[in-house]
């Protein structure tokens, strides 16, 4: 049998023994094609160019979009330099005018006799690099880092160490409005997939020294650029530290989005509630620094995560903030109805139509019970199959095209609702509120109204099944454990529970900005005052004519 199975063996890269006076460095053997990222860390480089050049390019082995640009320093033919950068994330201007004219054109200007092959790296830090950021490295590690972020690599010869250029200058998409969270009034700018675009984005609204921005890397295999953003003596230390542990505990090879990260830091990942909020309005994220919350940005998306989250947040806009206070109100009343409306419709609707029919007044019980004459199906059954072909339509116009996706949707709901009452599959009442309560969940937020579908059906199996009592366990089962839940161990129900009278001002409805003196107490306690008294606008005194 093993005369079968040892043919088939494979050989693997490392498993051989070295041989006898070979160099055993990883990156010196083009056949040793994985290099982990420890053994990097714990290379310097050579003070012979070709020996450096050979390493590299056996890393980069298969690479074709990494350029090396060997040539002559100007000064001195024997001095021997080279360039490594990757072609598309390097400003290839930037290295053609402030690395290789000043190497290899301007050098001369500089008088020969300073030049020696001893000095020749700090003479060229010093005297030839016209480069805004310059760095200094002897570890093969950072060098690898240095390229794949962009930078471009300087080496010379007879030096171990390597001078890492600012070059950066990849192709992204500009600031424009967001899509996903549309305002009539306020900013129309929103985050983009650059991390150090996102960060300007906040420091022009925050113009403040205290806004910290500490940055590391995440995925062993992307090596992602995360930062934690958080004003200093606003932001709740423990708070910060957490959301540090949290972040340095997350050990993946791939972070390629902040759902990633969401899932890994969250409190409770089996709750059907989102508790670590992400949006992509740098106004929102900057609003919530201000409270005292801290905010995670991911290199590769527009999303921003906050953290804590609370669940009166669902039913808030930044918009809000930017109208008057009573209107304000009034359209968070509206949005706590949606919500109400968005859990509860097609279960009440069920429960009412199938055990509770005094509740109806008389004409309105005679004429659902026309339209349900002719309907083979209980009312749970055909509303379970209104609700599935809305969310299928609903995710249909969300997949497929900007163009055809809304005409799809509206069409497909209108065609499909008309043609099921008409062959008497469906009543016309419950089209209607299943129409109702598909536009309801569009009023708050989106996080919001995923939690609200996915709870939706369990609540109407026990509307179902036990009437109105089944909806009310339903509830307070939902109550129990939003009451339990939290949000980097703040309670998610605040200020409901516990409660905080003075919080309330900005739950379910908003006061004037000149009401609204202190920050939230849990979040903001560092520095609870957020403006002076006595700003309430008043009329001047009369004047006489």
């Amino acid at each position: 049998m093993a005369r079968f199975i040892i043919p088939f063996r494979i050989r693997l890269p490392g498993r051989g023994k070295p041989k006898p006076g070979q160099d055993s460095i990883p990156g010196d053997h083009p056949e040793e094609s994985v290099i982990s990222s420890q053994e990097l860390q714990n290379l310097d480089l050579s003070a012979d160019l070709q020996t450096n050049l050979r390493r590299i390019r056996a890393i980069f082995s298969e690479c074709s979009d990494v350029i090396y640009r060997e040539f002559d320093f100007a000064q001195d033919e024997r001095i021997k330099l080279a360039l490594v950068y990757v072609d598309g994330m390097s400003d290839k201007i930037q290295i053609s005018a402030q690395i290789m004219r000043s190497l290899m054109l301007d050098a001369p200007l500089v008088e020969s006799e300073e030049f020696t092959r001893a000095r020749a790296l700090t003479l060229i830090k010093k005297k030839l690099l016209p480069i805004q950021q310059l760095k200094e490295t002897n570890n093969l590690g950072k060098i690898i880092d240095a390229v794949l972020e962009g930078d471009a690599v300087l080496l010379v010869d007879g030096h171990a160490t390597a001078l890492i250029n600012s070059t950066r200058g990849w192709e992204a998409r500009s600031v424009e409005e967001s899509q996903t969270e549309m305002l009539v009034r306020g900013p129309r700018e929103a985050f983009v997939e650059t991390i150090r675009v996102n960060m300007s984005l906040l420091r022009r609204k925050i113009k403040n020294p205290n806004l910290k921005i500490e940055s590391m890397k995440l995925g062993q295999v992307t090596k992602t650029d995360v930062a934690v953003v958080y004003i200093k003596g606003l932001a709740n230390n423990k708070l910060v530290a957490e959301v540090r542990e949290r972040l340095k505990r997350i050990k993946i090879d791939a972070i390629l989005e902040t759902g990633y990260i969401e899932e890994l830091i969250e409190d409770n990942p089996w709750s059907p509630f989102c508790t670590v909020f992400h949006t992509e309005r740098p106004d929102k994220v900057a609003a919530q620094l201000l409270e005292g919350r801290v905010a995670i940005l991911v290199d590769g998306t527009p999303y921003a995560l906050t953290v804590p989250l609370f669940f009166v947040e669902s039913i808030q806009n930044p918009e809000d903030y930017y109208e008057r206070s009573l209107f304000s109100s009034a359209i968070r009343l509206f949005r706590l109805l949606s919500l109400v409306i968005s859990l509860l419709g097609p279960s009440l609707y069920v429960a009412i139509v199938t055990f509770h029919h005094e509740m109806l007044p008389t004409s309105l019980l005679l004429s659902l019970a026309a339209q349900r004459e002719a309907v083979p199906f209980p009312a749970l059954v055909e509303t379970f199959i209104m609700e599935l072909a809305f969310e299928i339509l609903r995710e249909a116009g969300l997949r497929l095209p900007r163009q055809v996706g809304q005409a799809v949707s509206i069409v497909g709901a209108l065609i499909i609702g008309e043609a099921a009452v008409r062959a008497g599959l469906i009543a016309a009442s419950t089209v209607i509120v299943v129409a109702l309560t598909g536009i309801a969940s569009f009023t708050f937020c989106y996080s919001a109204s995923i939690s609200m579908r996915l709870l939706r059906f369990p609540i109407m199996v026990l509307a179902g099944a036990l009437g109105l009592y089944g909806v009310i366990c339903g509830v307070l089962a939902i109550l129990v454990h939003l009451a339990t839940l939290r949000s980097f161990g703040f309670p998610f129900l605040f200020p409901v529970a516990p409660l905080s009278a003075g919080d309330l001002k900005d739950a379910a409805v908003r006061a004037p900005w000149w009401a609204m003196l202190r920050r939230p107490r849990l979040v903001g306690m560092a520095h609870p005052r957020r403006e002076a008294t006595g700003l309430k606008p008043s009329p001047p005194p009369a004047r006489g004519k």
